[in-house]
């Protein structure tokens, strides 16, 4: 087995990755996303990208060569 981060990955895997995981945050956390960003002065999008790149440094990539 291979164990990789996200850094490790193409650019390819990566924009596929960081749209899957904007898509599971939006779903879990939207709405009190959007409140914070509300109640701050954010932009949402902003928001929502940042958290969505945390997110994706949290999950271990494991490869079965």
């Amino acid at each position: 087995m291979v164990y990789l981060n996200y850094n490790n990955l193409d650019i390819e895997t990566q924009n596929r990755l960081l749209s899957m995981s904007k898509k599971d945050i939006e779903s879990r956390l939207g709405k009190q996303l959007k409140d914070y960003a509300a109640a701050h002065y954010l932009d949402f999008d902003t928001l929502l990208e940042q958290e969505a790149m945390r997110n994706l440094y949290n999950y271990d990539y494991v490869f079965n060569i």
